[in-house]
C-alpha cells in the first residue's frame, strides 16, 4: 500500500481532528517506560514489518501530518497498522466506537499506564487472592490516603470508582 492512501472524501481542514487528538493520546501514553514513541520510530516500525502490519508503508512525515491534522482521513490499511501497533481496537481510530466505548479504551490504556510503575503493580498484584471485604478495605484506606494528601478520591481520568 502506499504512503498516501487518503480518501479524496474529506480535506485536511480538520485541524485538531478527532484521528488526531486519538494519535496524540497513544503516542504520549502507550510507550515503554521512559520516552514516548516518535513519529519516525513508529512509521519505521511499522513500515519493516510489512507482513505483521498489512503491507503498509508510512512515513515520519505523513504521521506527523496526521498528529495535526493536515491529514484526518488515512486509508483503512494505515489505520489498521497503527492500531496493531497501539494494540487498541481499530474502530478507535476510525472514530466508529461509541462515547462510552473509546471512554473504555481510553480506560484501559491508563490502567496499561499505571502499571508501569512497580509500586502500583506490586500493591495490585499483593491484592489478587484476597477476599473481597478485604480488597474493599484496601480501597478505603488508599481513598483516606488521597484525602490526607488532598488528592481526589480517584486519580484523574479513571471516571470514579465506588468506594466502601
Amino acid at each position: 500500500m502506499a504512503v498516501g492512501g487518503e480518501r479524496p472524501d474529506r480535506t485536511a481542514r480538520e485541524t485538531g481532528s478527532p484521528l488526531a487528538q486519538r494519535l496524540n493520546y497513544l503516542f504520549a501514553n502507550m510507550h515503554p517506560p521512559g520516552a514516548p514513541y516518535t513519529n519516525g520510530h513508529v512509521a519505521e516500525e511499522i513500515s519493516r514489518g510489512a507482513e505483521e502490519y498489512g503491507g503498509v508503508t508510512l512515513t515520519e512525515q505523513y504521521l506527523s501530518m496526521l498528529r495535526n491534522g493536515k491529514r484526518a482521513n488515512p486509508s483503512p490499511d494505515v489505520l489498521r497498522a497503527l492500531a496493531k501497533f497501539f494494540a487498541v481496537p481499530v474502530g478507535y481510530l476510525m472514530g466508529d466506537l461509541s462515547a462510552s466505548q473509546a471512554a473504555r479504551v481510553e480506560e484501559e490504556v491508563r490502567f496499561l499506564v499505571a502499571m508501569r510503575d512497580q509500586r502500583v503493580r506490586a500493591i495490585a498484584l499483593r491484592s489478587v487472592g484476597l477476599p473481597p471485604e478485604v480488597q474493599d478495605s484496601l480501597t478505603t484506606i488508599i481513598c483516606q490516603f488521597r484525602q490526607q494528601m488532598n488528592l481526589p478520591a480517584d486519580p484523574p481520568g479513571t471516571g470514579g470508582g465506588e468506594h466502601p
